[in-house]
């Protein structure tokens, strides 16, 4: 303790600590907007720390040589993270509490009218602009490191809940609601999953992806891990093509896109439909391709055991044949679909004439015993033929 003109003042101020919390707390609430609404910090919170700040204040004034003790500024910045407030904010609130403990030392030093008034004045001036800056840089400290603290748990906790989201896994922690919120997604609308190749070292494949599509207004969430990057993302009418052009200008790896789906709870099914795309690109290569299948394309994606099984039964004789003759038939097969169960038109794209093409169709039925003109054999071809596609996709 010390026994200076300062100390002596500070001494008759501190019974005036009710008065000088009350012109504080008041002044707080008529001058900064975020205090007065309460929804941020509760107005009994704001009062206790004003005055826990304010005996911290007095008891550092009175002993200019005392050890520092900075643990109420440090309480009120972690807090006021922990709150979301705005630090500027925060700061504010301090300098109001500090020029209101000045005007207060001023009062009180004009009320007392001692012959070193002056003197007594300077040294409280110099110790609170001290004390004030000392203050803000503890309070700003441990909000900056609060803050980076909630950002890191966030990012934890919104990474396991892209994870959840990719594998449909069941958290009970986190519902729906909160799963789209937390990641900044809707719960329903247009959505499409883009997955990419990453390296040994998991390094992204779309980098910058997120702030690439943020920067053209499109909500996404995304997970990096060994082998892939995958991201969900929230699509509004218009931005398909946006979405594409900027995960094409940032592919860097082969990278698939599901077909568009509208509630998060279809994101696994996405996830693999875009593996599909991914995995029909030749290996090695930067490019982007979406899965264009139609609904039976989706369904045999997502059973991979059923869709070889039917291949086997459907087109197993075609595929033992020699490597020219049954890419000769699956070929013309695909051109037949393709260009609605016609002859000539299959015949015109593969440049041969339509009777070649009616006796590959004949060598099928022979083969697979499934006729091409009849409805549910033409089915059994066609599901056939597209689990081929997605099992060399695959």
């Amino acid at each position: 303790m010390t026994d200076s003109p300062l100390a002596r003042l500070v001494d008759r101020v501190e019974p005036r600590l009710p008065e000088l919390v009350d012109r504080v707390f008041a002044t707080i609430l008529e001058q900064i907007t975020l205090y007065r609404g309460a929804e941020t910090v509760p107005a009994d919170e704001l009062r206790r720390s004003v005055e826990h700040n304010l005996r911290y204040m007095i008891s550092a004034m009175r002993d200019p040589l005392a050890p520092r003790d900075f643990s109420a500024p440090e309480e009120t910045g972690r807090r006021r993270a922990q709150q979301g407030a705005p630090l500027p904010e925060v700061l504010r609130a301090f300098r109001i509490g500090f020029t209101s403990m000045w005007d207060l030392l001023a009062e009180q030093a004009r009320a007392d009218a001692e012959p070193d008034t002056i003197d007594t004045l300077l040294a409280a001036a110099a110790r609170t602009w001290q004390l004030t800056d000392e203050y803000a840089e503890a309070l700003t400290e441990a909000y900056r490191t609060s803050t980076a603290e909630l950002l890191v748990a966030q990012q934890q906790r919104r990474s396991a809940l892209a994870e959840a989201l990719f594998t449909g896994e069941q958290r009970p922690d986190a519902g729906p609601w909160e799963v789209s919120q937390l990641l900044g997604l809707p719960a329903d609308g247009d959505f499409v999953v883009i997955v990419a190749e990453t390296s040994t070292t998991a390094e992204a494949g779309l980098a910058g992806i997120e702030r690439g599509l943020a920067d053209r207004g499109i909500a996404s969430a995304w997970r990096l891990a060994p082998g892939r990057q995958m991201g969900v993302v929230s699509l509004r009418p218009g931005q398909s093509g946006p979405a594409l052009e900027v995960t094409t200008a940032r592919a860097t790896t082969r990278t698939g896109i599901s077909p568009v789906y509208r509630s998060l709870y279809e994101t696994p099914r996405a996830v693999h439909l875009a593996s599909v795309a991914l995995g029909g690109l030749p290996a090695g290569r930067a490019e982007v391709a979406v899965f264009t299948g139609n609904p039976l394309a989706g369904l045999l994606a997502r059973q991979r055991d059923e869709s070889d099984r039917l291949v086997r039964e459907v087109l197993g004789p075609v595929l033992e044949l020699p490597v020219d003759d049954r890419t000769t038939l699956i070929d013309t097969l695909q051109a037949w679909f393709d260009h609605a169960g016609s002859a000539e038109r299959a015949a015109e794209a593969m440049f041969c004439h339509s009777n070649t093409v009616r006796y590959r169709l004949r060598r099928i039925h022979e083969l697979s015993g499934r006729s091409p003109a009849e409805p549910w054999a033409v089915a059994d071809l066609a599901a056939a033929l597209q689990a081929l596609r997605l099992r060399r996709e695959g």
